[in-house]
């Protein structure tokens, strides 16, 4: 893929991160909303541009969604007011929030000699940080504002005297707040405490060179209000979050409190196996160079900063069942820092830059197959074209659509919030009493739970892999 001739050339690296980004565009305009996380979030901004409810989140039309701060939504939301509601318009914070992470880091590497494009490409060939280059969920917004504190806090330590750099570590604090609530003093608190305490004349200098008081208000004044007016507007939201969100889903296997869905519950230390999977192959490499360097490595201050902040996060969900590989993306900038400041001492670039292209690679060939063989309405798991097609064979797009048993949230987006649902089998003697003509969609392996007597009342009109719709006769 690579010549060895080129192997060190900033051309060919623009070449491949401006490639890769063109691509993963591609796939925010032209993949569906996938069920249930992305699809999910993208639904809860959506019903907050269409109701102007800016502080209470809602997972359904007066059901609050207690289980993450507001800041994802209101990018996505004001995505939509710019954009229109449209996959897109969903995704796109989240793009724009990794092209500014890859830029800042180039620029940074930039003064140091290596070329501008080297962090994108490293960034955009790890699985898990390309996911999320254009996903709707929290985690970007959460990465994003950990990646500006950590950096700050590193400038503001090398610096002679208090600079702009010691405020936007408090500003991005507080924004993290917003993100992901406490979780981002978790992240970033314990790691920096490590690191001055690697050296305690570190804890002199965070004192001299940080305005903490202003900087706390600044942080206060930014992440808190949301708190008050949410608990205020929706009774019960602190207790869920705090309690629920930042305690029992980290140490209770398979918590049960979930409002939103099921603990993902998995052995613990799980979460080593899914960082080389997902940081591949990039982490091997860090490993690697730590080890063969291990007698020096916490005599380097940078490189000490970035193996504290690259392995903290995996450190702390070792101890958790209810682990997602999202949980590792605030890793992936300093596992990129840790590449970049090993890149001289690596030998066989050539072939750990074809290795890092094998993902994209990979998701390339996957998404234009799909397309060749016509098999990609098909295989998304997403209830838009089914939803699209039934609207394209009616003249009357308000016909009732009814889902058995629970929402898909895909499709609560594309109905725009008028899919319903019927649980019950009295329930849908009831409707279809009506002798109306209306669309029920049921997921293929629940039809079984449907009576012969009810099915002969239906026609199947279109179905996926996993889900068809009926139409009343």
């Amino acid at each position: 893929m690579i010549s060895e001739k080129l192997k060190n050339n900033s051309k060919i690296l623009s070449i491949s991160v401006s490639i890769i980004l063109i691509f993963r565009l591609l796939l925010t305009i032209t993949i569906p909303l996938l069920d249930k996380t992305e699809s999910r979030y993208a639904e809860i901004a959506r019903i907050m541009q269409e109701t102007k409810q800016w502080i209470i989140l809602q997972i359904d039309y007066g059901v609050p969604f207690w289980a993450k701060p507001p800041l994802s939504t209101w990018l996505s939301a004001g995505s939509f007011e710019i954009f229109g509601v449209n996959e897109f318009a969903a995704r796109f914070p989240s793009f724009l929030l990794s092209v500014i992470l890859i830029i800042i880091a180039g620029k940074m590497v930039k003064k140091d000699g290596y070329s501008f494009y080297l962090p994108g490409f490293i960034l955009l060939t790890m699985p898990e940080f390309l996911i999320h280059t254009g996903v709707v969920s929290t985690d970007t917004s959460l990465e994003f504002c950990i990646t500006i504190m950590m950096i700050s806090f590193w400038k503001t330590m090398q610096s002679e005297t208090k600079t702009y750099w010691n405020y936007l570590f408090f500003i991005a604090l507080g924004f993290g707040f917003l993100a992901k609530g406490p979780l981002i003093t978790v992240l970033t608190f314990p790691p920096l405490f490590i690191w001055c305490c690697l050296d305690l004349q570190r804890f002199k200098a965070v004192f001299s060179k940080f305005s903490i008081i202003p900087g706390i208000v600044i942080t206060a004044i930014i992440g808190l209000p949301w708190y008050y007016f949410c608990e205020q507007q929706s009774p019960g939201f602190l207790d869920y979050f705090i309690v629920g969100e930042h305690y029992k889903r980290f140490l209770e296997p398979g918590w049960k409190g979930d409002l939103y869905g099921s603990g993902h519950s998995q052995p613990k230390g799980m979460i080593w196996l899914l960082m080389i999977a997902f940081m591949f192959p990039w982490i091997l490499v860090v490993l690697y160079k730590l080890w063969k360097n291990k007698a020096t490595i916490l005599k380097n201050n940078w490189l000490s900063f970035l193996i504290v902040w690259a392995f903290w996060t995996p450190l702390f969900f070792t101890i958790s069942s209810n682990i997602l590989h999202t949980y590792l993306l605030p890793s992936a900038m300093p596992i990129m820092f840790l590449v970049v400041h090993f890149w001289e001492e690596l030998k066989r670039k050539k072939l750990l830059l074809n290795v890092a292209l094998f993902f994209p690679t990979v998701v390339f060939i996957a998404y234009f197959a799909l397309f060749a063989t016509g098999k990609f309405d098909n295989q998304m798991n997403s209830d838009k074209y089914l939803l699209r097609d039934i609207k394209a064979t009616t003249e009357n797009k308000e016909i009732p659509i009814y889902y058995w048993k629970s929402k898909h949230y895909s499709g609560q987006f594309y109905s725009n919030g008028k899919a319903q649902v019927i649980q019950t089998e009295k329930q849908l003697d009831s409707v279809l009493t009506l002798n109306k003509k209306l669309f029920f969609v049921i997921q293929t392996k629940e039809q079984k739970e449907i009576s012969k007597k009810q099915l002969d009342k239906m026609t199947l009109t279109q179905s996926n892999y996993k889900t068809s719709i009926f139409v009343t006769k």
